[in-house]
């Protein structure tokens, strides 16, 4: 069979649909990724197709950098992000397209689940919804949009904000999707969205997550399942320099200190703290400055070294713990490796992580990146440290190394009729289609 996944972000967004898409290769199956170009080398050199889609979100978030500091409340988000996404989807009717030529399946990511479903309505191939974090309404499962509260909510109050922030998100998403359904020669999606046009067991929807971090809801349908997370292990083959090599070697476990794709306007700022916080708390520390969230500041200490990256499945079980921003793949990251986390975080579902991490008893309270200071820093990396969150750490890692995600995804696909699926009308359609959307 043909399939593709489509998945846009950063590559962090990605990584895990290329484990899904190598598990769906190593069972005999063709797989394309649909993503931006950022994304497009580490897709081709592990060996899958590539298939382009405009989404540029490092260059979006270098132009844009208030928008991460928007990032955590999602009304003041939605009108910065609804302008940057109808931009981005004036050419995904077409690329779409090209993207699921000859495909008998289509995966969605986020919000590429709508593109992804609405390719399958135009063309008649099924489509599965995938997710990596919780979006599905419940009583007992905070909406992962919205810091979660201190206390637990009232379950009907959970479920009123779910469909509240559907409403925002569909705002936010119908100026990007309401043009690529009319090229696609499709009906207009009605102002409350896509959401209740299935029935609950209709729906298909994929969780690409650890249950032992957050069980599924009971409250759930049958058709939407969590399967542990979707792992990229061949990055484990990574080369260290020899500067790396030997600062792990030269001492004990140091902490980590990155944030990946994330940028700011206070990256000065940020930067200076965390370096009097690493001096502070007389620890040694290896500074990823990833996408340019932090900054390599001139220091003459021998305990802090400075790399601009390395694949979280090599370096974490290296250290002693992580100081990161709370992004679903390096939450997995953390568990799998089975160290603590410190989080800051700086966008969308970060807070929600960070609090699970929080619930499992391997992290420490969140802390607050507008206000923080180097001692609340260095007193959460303090705390990360004791034995009794190093032991918890070790072992939610235990509970995960049981997990088989990818297995599981394929074994549900398979078990809903869908890697046997095969369409015969895809061609006509597909040309009557495309010469529109052209």
């Amino acid at each position: 069979m043909n399939i593709t996944i489509f998945s846009i972000g950063t590559q962090g967004d990605v990584r895990p649909f290329i484990a899904l898409g190598l598990g769906l290769q190593a069972a005999g199956h063709k797989v394309c990724i649909a993503s931006g170009k950022t994304c497009e080398a580490l897709v081709v050199n592990h060996g899958l197709s590539y298939a382009p889609l405009t989404a540029d979100f490092l260059e979006l978030m270098a132009k844009d950098p208030r928008a991460i500091q928007r990032g955590l409340n999602p009304l003041s988000l939605m009108s910065t992000a609804r302008k940057h996404l109808k931009d981005m989807a004036q050419h995904w009717a077409e690329e779409g397209l090209t993207a699921a030529k000859d495909a008998d399946l289509l995966l969605g990511n986020g919000m590429m689940a709508v593109l992804a479903n609405s390719l399958g309505e135009a063309l008649n191939i099924p489509a599965v919804e995938t997710h990596l974090q919780p979006v599905t309404p419940c009583p007992d499962i905070p909406p992962m949009m919205l810091t979660p509260p201190n206390k637990p909510r009232n379950g009907t109050m959970n479920n009123m904000l779910y469909h509240l922030l559907r409403a925002i998100t569909w705002r936010m998403l119908s100026a990007a999707y309401s043009p690529v359904r009319k090229a696609l020669q499709l009906p207009a999606l009605p102002w409350y969205g896509p959401y209740y046009q299935q029935k609950k067991e209709d729906r298909r929807i994929l969780y690409g997550y650890s249950p032992a971090l957050l069980p599924p809801s009971p409250h759930w349908p049958t058709g939407v399942q969590v399967t542990g997370n979707w792992f990229l292990n061949g990055e484990s083959q990574w080369q260290p320099s020899a500067e790396l090599k030997q600062f792990l070697a030269a001492g004990d476990k140091p902490i980590y200190i990155g944030f990946g794709s994330m940028l700011s306007d206070d990256t000065d700022n940020l930067t200076a703290l965390i370096y009097q916080a690493i001096a502070q708390s007389g620890r040694r520390a290896i500074i990823a400055t990833g996408w340019g969230g932090l900054k390599a500041a001139h220091n003459n200490n021998p305990n802090i070294l400075v790399i601009e990256a390395a694949p979280h499945d090599w370096l974490f079980p290296k250290v002693y713990l992580a100081v990161h921003h709370g992004g679903a793949g390096t939450t997995a990251a953390t568990i799998r490796a089975g160290i603590p986390s410190v989080v800051i975080p700086f966008f969308g579902d970060q807070p929600f992580w960070a609090w699970r991490l929080e619930q499992n008893g391997v992290a420490p309270k969140m802390l607050t990146r507008k206000t923080l200071t180097a001692e609340q820093l260095t007193t959460a990396i303090n705390m990360a440290c004791v034995p009794e969150m190093q032991n918890a750490a070790a072992k939610l890692a235990t509970k995960v190394a049981d997990e088989n995600g990818v297995q599981n995804a394929i074994g549900l696909l398979t078990q809903w009729g869908l890697l046997d699926h095969k369409t015969n009308t895809y061609t006509s359609q597909a040309d009557s289609v495309a010469q529109t959307a052209t």
